[in-house]
């Protein structure tokens, strides 16, 4: 797919909201979203986009370019709001719900957002942290009862009436209100979402993305992929918090006007319930999420045979499942890659002769190079290096971050380049592979941890003086969480149990160490800093021993 055989694309000068009012002109009564029973058409949608929107600017005062917190599962609370916030020219700062008080108060006080969007299930880390206003969602006022497909059961909480007093608004009384949101005056180069990435030191940073460089690989991803476009419809298992699920899940096939149908956790058996009762055509995943579903004994007795197009990214996915894949579905995984970064894909494979374990080629207008890390001598064919990308999508910087802005771009040939940090090579044929990782980041089947990150919270136990995160070998993840930590002197005294326990209080599950490893002390490199080379390095010896 090079030269004449990439097919053409234009980007729309406009915000990525524009779409939703647009389907619910065209077409009022067709489904949107679909969730554990209940349809919500682009009517419907459309007009809480507009209620909730009228509520944050005219009862909330939310102004041009504020900053809002949204924090909930995949839900049509979820979607409302994204597109809500756009349309009353704020900008989205998506955070993940398995997230904790200390994770959620940095992206409070970082982006300054003085109003929150989230579910019931956030509210007790959103207990104790400052915010002028906090609209509750309760995610089972969208589903239908009774339906046999049910909400998970640690969602299905109803809330307390006694929280919605003071600063926190009922989801309801938004809707109820009924006001209506003044004309949109944001345009396309203007910021529209502000996700957060962890880089190689310190806290996670705001990327910050306009609606333009949202757009781009929205508009892209159509146009590579394009499909069959008549009743199509999306299964939403990858969270759409996160770049890949908010793009592939979300912002693409509601442009189109098809419909989503909208999982708030993943489970095997409902994914492949809602796949066969819905004709579910088009899967976004993660390769674990294969693994998971192909592994049930049950599968065989659901019809999946509606599914015209599956892939993902994250990590590659293994031979013995694509080969599996394609004998239960008749299906080719397509892989890609891209980062928060870069909003989502930068490389795709051709949907039609998909190679395995491999990146995909560049899309639309993106010049990708690999560059030596060290000497920053651009490199050729089979040669690793750092993979650096300059393209339309690429973030406009790091939210109040300038010296981290600067330390992520690299000019070549008079353009800058965004240093991805990722280790790659590209094949004589243009196709790009992953080889190995330049930052501390740790691949847990898509969930990426970031040490430096981890570490800092670890730092907080009253019984650590130090600590040290590296990644250990898992058989499923391929990788997971290793903490060494040294004891406090004259503190009190602490298990690997205790500190393990004491980060799933802390910290989202993902990121809680599985291994923890209490050392005398850690060793230090020639400046005095905490040698995780080394200890990485013997801890994948260790690996290959086992």
């Amino acid at each position: 797919m090079e030269g004449e055989d990439v097919p053409r694309f234009h980007v729309p000068d406009s915000t990525i909201n524009r779409h939703i009012a647009q389907q619910a002109e065209r077409r009022p009564e067709a489904v949107a979203l679909i969730y554990y029973g209940r349809s919500i058409t682009y009517a419907q949608l459309h007009d809480a986009v507009e209620r909730l929107a009228g509520f944050l600017q005219r009862q909330l005062g939310l102004g041009t370019g504020e900053r809002v917190l949204l924090v909930m599962q995949n839900s049509p609370q979820f979607v409302i709001a994204y597109y809500a916030v756009l349309l009353a020219d704020g900008i989205v700062v998506p955070g993940n719900p398995m997230n904790r008080e200390a994770e959620l108060r940095h992206y409070l006080e970082d982006s300054g957002a003085r109003i929150a969007v989230v579910g019931n299930d956030v509210l007790p880390a959103m207990a104790h942290l400052s915010v002028d206003h906090l609209i509750l969602a309760t995610y089972s006022d969208y589903t239908l009862a009774g339906n046999d497909i049910a909400l998970p059961e640690a969602l299905d909480q109803a809330v307390d009436s006694s929280f919605l007093a003071g600063n926190v608004i009922g989801w309801q009384e938004a809707m109820t209100a009924a006001l209506a949101p003044s004309d949109q005056q944001a345009g396309a180069d203007d910021l529209a979402v502000i996700p957060y990435s962890s880089g190689t030191t310190g806290a996670p940073k705001g990327c910050m993305h306009s609606h333009r460089t949202v757009m781009t690989t929205v508009i892209g991803g159509i146009a590579w992929n394009p499909g069959k476009q008549e009743h199509a419809v999306t299964l939403v298992s990858l969270p759409l918090f996160h770049v890949t699920g908010m793009q592939n899940s979300m912002n693409a096939p509601l442009y189109q006007g098809h419909t989503l149908v909208l999982m708030s956790r993943w489970d095997r058996k409902t994914a492949a319930r809602l796949i066969e009762r819905y004709r579910v055509t088009r899967w976004r995943n993660i390769a674990t999420m294969v693994i998971d579903l192909l592994g049930d004994p049950e599968l065989a007795d659901c019809d999946l045979s509606s599914l015209e197009g599956i892939g993902g990214g994250g990590s590659a996915m293994p031979d013995a499942l694509f080969d599996a894949l394609k004998a239960r579905t008749g299906l080719s995984y397509v892989e890609g890659y891209g980062l928060t970064e870069t909003m989502a894909a930068t490389h795709i494979n051709p949907p039609d002769e998909p190679r395995r374990k491999c990146l995909g080629l560049p899309v639309f207008e993106v010049d990708a190079r690999i560059r030596d890390p060290d000497s920053g001598r651009l490199l050729g064919p089979d040669q690793p290096g750092e993979i650096v990308i300059n393209a339309p999508q690429v973030f406009l910087g790091y939210w109040n971050n300038p010296e981290a802005t600067r330390a992520a771009f690299v000019e070549i040939d008079g353009k800058p380049f965004f240093r991805t940090g990722d280790i790659g090579r590209i094949d004589r044929d243009g196709f790009f592979y992953m080889v190995d990782r330049v930052k501390r980041m740790i691949n847990l089947a898509g969930f990426k941890v970031w040490p430096a990150e981890v570490e800092l919270l670890l730092h907080r136990h009253p019984a650590i003086a130090e600590a040290c995160v590296i990644a250990a070998s898992d058989p499923r993840r391929g990788e997971t969480v290793k903490a060494l930590v040294v004891p406090r002197q004259g503190g009190p005294e602490v298990t690997a149990e205790d500190v393990i326990d004491w980060c799933r209080q802390q910290m989202s599950a993902y990121k809680v160490p599985r291994v923890v490893e209490i050392v005398d002390h850690l060793p230090r490199s020639a400046t005095g800093k905490v040698d995780w080379r080394l200890l990485q390095d013997r801890e994948r010896g260790r690996g290959k021993e086992v």
